[in-house]
């Protein structure tokens, strides 16, 4: 099994990152893995600690109709280059955390995707270059609050809410070309979403190289690269499971969007 790395809290409020072991303790890491961090002699015993996002990344940078077949679901042509938009880092949350349904809207979609974690600054960066600085892959759901994109005519609302943008729960360093991606709502057991990564219209080192083209990407950052078709509404209660072959998953619950505390959603890697 591949190397799994997590980034963990203690009941104290302590966080960590670590290797994830079979058994589930977690040995702990001296630094964030892409920053050259290296295991210790401590451990952390399993139920000491709770599952965070695995990175805490200055931006999320994702990428629109990056599959051909969910471009034409939304009636749209395939981009010709890389569709660009933000997410804050307030949208981030881990595996289990809830998934808050705003009271602005009345559809909220998921939308399984592969994530990217960057492990060296990156500017203006070849799709070469771009490869060696994709530290790993992890799964992400990029929440979207559908009716308010098409009425807003843009996205960071829609995408942007906080708890939008799930992610996890651990990296791993290397992902076969082939590996499906699929979401499943509930207890149903045929996937809302199925298709491979290699799909993907433009792929990863290319959406790398061309955000460094705009952006400097950080150590730590996220690149969202698409979801394929079957994306679709949730409703409070729904439970929604991202898989990715080699990779594990990532499951959430949609729960109503509380009137009070706001400014501080549950797991969020705000400050931490």
């Amino acid at each position: 099994m591949a190397k799994r790395y997590v980034r963990v809290q203690t009941a104290k409020g302590q966080i960590y990152y670590g290797l994830l072991q079979l058994n589930r303790s977690v040995t702990l890491l001296d630094a964030p893995p892409w920053l050259q961090g290296q295991p210790t002699d401590s451990e952390l015993k399993p139920d000491t600690y709770q599952i965070l996002a695995p990175c805490a990344p200055s931006k999320v940078v994702a990428v629109g109709k990056n599959y051909a077949d969910h471009a034409n679901e939304m009636g749209t042509d395939v981009p010709t280059e890389p569709l660009l938009f933000l997410k804050p880092s307030t949208a981030v949350i881990p595996i289990d955390g809830p998934i808050w349904y705003p009271s602005e809207s009345q559809r909220v979609d998921y939308e399984g995707e592969l994530a990217l974690v960057i492990g060296e600054r990156c500017i203006d960066c070849t799709p070469q270059q771009a490869q060696t600085k994709i530290w790993g892959y992890t799964i992400a759901n990029d929440v979207t609050a559908r009716d308010l994109q098409k009425r807003d005519s843009q996205w960071t609302r829609a995408k942007g809410f906080d708890t939008f943008c799930p992610l996890g729960p651990w990296i791993v360093r290397e992902l076969s070309p082939g590996a499906r991606l699929q979401t499943f709502l509930n207890d149903n057991r045929e996937p809302v979403q199925s298709a491979q990564i290699d799909e993907m219209v433009f792929g990863p080192d290319r959406l790398v190289s061309y955000i460094s083209q705009v952006m400097t990407l950080l150590p730590g950052d996220v690149v969202l690269t698409g979801t394929p078709a079957g994306v679709g509404p949730m409703q409070v209660g729904d439970r929604v499971r991202i898989e990715i072959e080699g990779i594990g998953y990532l499951e959430n619950t949609v729960v109503a969007r509380p009137l009070i505390n706001r400014t501080s959603p549950p797991n969020t890697t705000l400050n931490s």
